[in-house]
């Protein structure tokens, strides 16, 4: 018995499955760009932190009745403002401030959780996405939300290559550092947020990482390494769908799992060409603009 591509790819023919692919594919673009900063500047801690930084916020929320989205923001946002003044006034290190606001966070989170007597459902939802359910107004704010990230990243492009070689550099060359660094931790909170209807907060770094891994496999210039990782994302939440739909598992972790397989993929091709490939003799560089 022969199988058609068309009927493979049949869910696609369903409204929801649709909604859940185009609002995916516009997290794996946004996830892409943000991403490739994340892996380049060692930031997936504070990834995982505000991922699991959103818990009480949406907690919070989904209690009191109000768009989940909106408390999920209002509490990454306050994490990330609560780093910066953990390290400025109580000059604690960079992942000293991360640890200790993770933690908090995240007890505050299943405190709000362990107080709610049908929270069951919504909890499976928080921590794991669903994206199955975007709706067409989710899509736009997911549009939006692409839009302004891949607005900043080409607005501060210069400064998160200066930023990423030397913070010193930044300074001679006027590109104000603490400002870059801030606009890079937004933009983290911003794909963070993004991410979470898609696949949740326990996988959204999942998404954010390993298309940005993938791609780091073949290239090692930014716009480049960028596209190539929105195109392991979007790859990663077609197949996803798929296997979620014809194995029947959750479509949100089914994406992040698929995202992390094309990145064991990836590497796994690369070392193959390398190997039957004479070597070259230039070294490549380490970051290229």
């Amino acid at each position: 018995m022969t199988v058609s591509p068309s009927s493979v790819v049949a869910p696609f023919d369903l409204d929801f499955v649709q909604r859940g692919m185009i609002g995916g594919a516009l997290v794996a673009i946004l996830c892409g760009v943000v991403g490739t900063w994340v892996v380049i500047r060692g930031m997936a801690f504070l990834g995982e932190a505000l991922a699991h930084g959103m818990l009480p916020g949406v907690a919070l929320a989904t209690v009191s009745g109000l768009p989940v989205l909106v408390g999920g923001a209002a509490s990454a946002i306050a994490m990330s403002l609560g780093i910066g003044a953990l390290q400025r006034r109580a000059r604690l290190s960079y992942d000293t401030s991360i640890g200790l606001l993770f933690v908090s966070m995240l007890a505050l989170g299943v405190i709000v959780i362990s107080h709610s007597g049908s929270f069951a459902t919504d909890a499976t939802a928080i921590l794991f996405g669903d994206i199955l359910a975007i709706t067409e107004t989710d899509l736009l704010l997911l549009a939006a939300a692409a839009a302004a990230g891949l607005a900043v990243a080409v607005a501060c492009h210069r400064s998160f290559v200066a930023l990423a070689l030397d913070t010193r550099i930044a300074s001679v060359l006027d590109l104000r550092p603490r400002l870059a660094q801030g606009a890079l931790v937004g933009l983290v909170t911003l794909a963070v947020v993004a991410s979470y209807q898609a696949v949740g907060s326990m996988l959204v770094v999942g998404l954010l990482l390993a298309p940005a891994v993938a791609a780091g496999h073949w290239t090692t210039r930014i716009p480049s390494r960028m596209l190539l990782a929105a195109l392991f994302g979007i790859a990663a939440v077609v197949l996803g769908l798929l296997a979620s739909w014809y194995l029947a598992t959750a479509a949100g972790a089914s994406v992040a799992a698929t995202a992390i397989v094309l990145a064991g993929a990836s590497w796994a091709v690369r070392a193959t060409v390398r190997g039957v490939r004479p070597p070259a003799h230039t070294a490549e560089p380490a970051l290229s603009r």
